[in-house]
């Protein structure tokens, strides 16, 4: 009789906990039991119909420990409810965790930072510039460059360029790292060569054709 209650239970429900979220879980400030309370949701679709009491029997908690999980990851913004009109016309709630979904994203993108981080140094020598944390959306420009086999040598005299004209934005230094590419410049000594036969076109006087209009026979 023990053992077929045994088999009853393992033959339950699951919830189903990513591995990377319960290692991370404690980063959106939130207890183990706030965290599995999201994860049975999660384990429910990305919409889920609102019904209290079909939470209190899969948990085991009653409804006021329900409502009060609702009310506190609504504060902290890893759930939404709406309220919503069905086909029917019945008017339902809807648990939704985009917020939640979209946290950890960030959670993931910083993690992702930190790691190529130590793997290459361009990404602090660029934040020291400019003076201040690289955004998601920087961080995947610097990693499109290092991808498309961009040294971090070139990215640096990109950096320097932009910095001398005044420039702390990363679409200049793209801009700046495509021409150098249709120059076919690829590291610093080809950058310091450009530079230095542009000084010299710069330097070489221009002619002056001496012409007199008077003596001009036609």
């Amino acid at each position: 009789m023990t053992n077929n209650k045994l088999i009853d239970i393992m033959k339950q429900k699951h919830i189903i906990i990513p591995l990377y979220m319960f290692n991370n879980y404690k980063k959106l400030k939130i207890s183990l039991d706030e965290f599995i309370f999201l994860m049975y949701l999660s384990n429910q679709g990305d919409s889920l119909l609102f019904n209290p009491e079909t939470i209190c029997k899969d948990l085991g908690i009653d409804l006021k420990e329900v409502m009060n999980y609702i009310s506190v990851l609504s504060e902290k913004h890893l759930l939404t409810v709406e309220t919503i009109k069905n086909e029917k016309g019945l008017i339902e709630e809807i648990i939704k965790l985009e917020d939640f979904y979209n946290r950890f994203s960030l959670i993931m993108t910083e993690d992702m930072v930190k790691k190529d981080h130590s793997k290459s140094s361009i990404f602090s020598v660029i934040e020291k510039e400019f003076g201040r944390t690289l955004s998601p959306m920087e961080y995947e420009i610097i990693k499109a460059w290092l991808e498309n086999n961009m040294s971090e040598e070139i990215i640096t005299e990109a950096l320097k360029e932009a910095t001398f004209n005044g420039v702390s934005n990363l679409r200049y230094i793209d801009k700046i790292l495509y021409e150098w590419g249709k120059l076919g410049l690829k590291t610093k000594e080809d950058v310091m060569k450009n530079k230095m036969k542009r000084r010299k076109e710069k330097e070489q006087p221009s002619e002056i054709f001496d012409y007199d209009w008077f003596d001009d026979d036609e």
